[in-house]
């Protein structure tokens, strides 16, 4: 026999002393966790934070299966102790994190909001990008229309021969077999109709049928898999993650809708955000204009299917006069009537633009170098020109500035991919992956603050400090007083 402590087994400086912490101050009855008090009949329920605390140390060790966790509860001596020697059954396990998924991302945003106050978080410049993980969904269980018609031609192709092998048999035998194959098909064929029914009333591009908010999105080099886009914003001073969302297969319309976001989580009257080209979106960048937050996003070259004629950039604006001068020193006018554009495949609004010609063109004897129009070159300037020009100009003018984008969001997903696993959701619908996302955000906010503060002094400033649901100017008020407790 031998006397053992798992208190004395547990290093002072371990994760899981932070983790412990961090759970024991959340208010999580605030939050909306159940059986944070319960009755004295009955067989006790696991009390949410001790599945909390297991899920928090899963995540950050890149353990995410439920079967895992379970074993890592009887095996592990740090989440033994963690867990004060609980073993929660694998059911139970997954059971909470499908219930839970709001509250995850609820005390994300309140740990972001005491980071803030902090002042570990600046609040001044943050990053912009984004990362795909896979989904609970295959390939296969993917469809758009074009795909739904190969499927039904293909079947109408099957259909059609065995018809003909119908009308060509001989035997009563085989035309019996050869008609239960023709209503095999038409099976196949009503189910793909109704696929395509269900398509179009969606009115999306789209559809899965494991995890419908799925998307099938491109992973890494041109390689197609259906899984989730998560949107992510980091700060810049201590390079802490801020704001998370999930939603268009690619970054065109993310830009606006994280910004905000993370301007009204961090409560702050300005924001800078520094994003690549894929963000590059006039309408996005004027929402932001309109937010007094400024973008410095990285510009687009300008498309032209004919790489040997003028582009766009040759082309010089007077918007004092509101013309354009062509490479010859022609002006191209408007008639100053605004006219409107979108794509068929395109869902939302369509944007306006005004359009620029010259008579001179079809006497120009740069006319080849610059159109194959007989008609002459047409510009077309959007309603969002303005926002973009003055974004790419800020751009150009601080190259040093905008280079910090990589330099901020590079290495955490990295980290969160390589290191954590996080490559794959473990759940299914958007909210529950967003929940997931939230689970492993926290995780890394913690890592990141043990690196800042260390484990003493942050489980100090953990102690001291409640995350609960208040009104967010008495939660300021309490989480400063703390704040001057902790670090003065």
């Amino acid at each position: 026999m031998m006397m053992f402590s798992l208190e004395s087994a547990i290093s002072p400086e371990s994760f899981v002393r932070v983790i412990d912490a961090f759970v024991d101050a959340i208010d999580l009855k605030s939050f909306g966790f159940r059986h944070v008090e319960c009755k004295e009949e009955g067989r006790p329920p696991y009390h949410p934070a001790i599945l909390l605390k297991l899920y928090l140390y899963g995540y950050q060790n890149g353990i995410r299966t439920t079967r895992r966790l379970e074993r890592e509860a009887r095996l592990n001596i740090e989440v033994m102790w963690l867990l004060s020697g609980q073993r929660p059954h694998y059911h139970t396990i997954g059971d909470f994190r499908k219930d839970y998924k709001k509250p995850f991302r609820e005390i994300f945003r309140r740990f972001v909001y005491l980071l803030k106050t902090w002042q570990l978080i600046e609040g001044e410049t943050i990053a912009i990008d984004s990362f795909k993980i896979r989904a609970q969904n295959s390939l296969k269980n993917n469809y758009n229309d074009k795909k739904i018609a190969r499927h039904l031609e293909y079947i109408d192709e099957k259909i059609s021969a065995y018809q003909s092998l119908l009308d060509a048999g001989d035997k009563e035998e085989d035309k019996q077999e050869i008609e239960e194959k023709i209503a095999k098909q038409d099976q196949k064929k009503a189910s793909y109709q109704k696929l395509r029914e269900d398509l179009k009333a969606s009115g999306e591009e789209q559809i899965s049928l494991t995890d419908a908010d799925a998307k099938a999105v491109v992973l890494h080099r041109n390689i197609v898999n259906v899984g989730y886009n998560v949107q992510a914003s980091i700060d810049a001073k201590n390079k802490l993650l801020v704001e998370y969302s999930t939603g268009e297969v690619n970054d065109t319309h993310a830009l606006s809708e994280i910004a905000i976001e993370s301007k009204k989580l961090l409560q702050v009257e300005k924001l800078d955000v520094l994003a690549d080209k894929g963000y590059h979106t006039g309408e996005e960048i004027r929402n932001c204009e309109t937010e007094n937050i400024t973008t410095y996003v990285s510009p687009r070259a300008s498309s032209t299917n004919n790489k040997e004629l003028y582009s766009i950039d040759k082309f010089t604006y007077n918007k004092e006069t509101d013309n354009y001068i062509c490479p010859a020193g022609e002006k191209l006018q408007t008639n100053g009537n605004w006219l409107k554009h979108s794509k068929n495949n395109d869902r939302r609004s369509p944007y306006k633009f005004k359009r620029y010609t010259t008579k001179a063109c079809k006497a120009c004897k740069l006319l080849s170098k610059c159109t194959e129009s007989k008609n002459g070159r047409a510009i077309d300037r959007s309603e969002y020109a303005d926002a973009l020009e003055a974004n790419n100009q800020r751009v150009l003018e601080n190259p040093d500035y905008y280079r910090q984008r990589q330099q901020i969001t590079e290495h955490i997903f990295g980290t969160l991919k390589r290191q954590r696993g996080f490559t794959h959701a473990m759940v299914k619908s958007k909210e529950k992956v967003l929940g997931e996302v939230g689970l492993m955000f926290i995780g890394y906010n913690l890592t990141r603050c043990v690196t800042i503060l260390g484990v003493e002094k942050l489980i100090k400033a953990l102690k001291n400090n409640c995350l609960c649901v208040f009104n967010h100017i008495i939660w300021q008020i309490l989480s400063r007083f703390n704040r001057f407790i902790i670090f003065n």
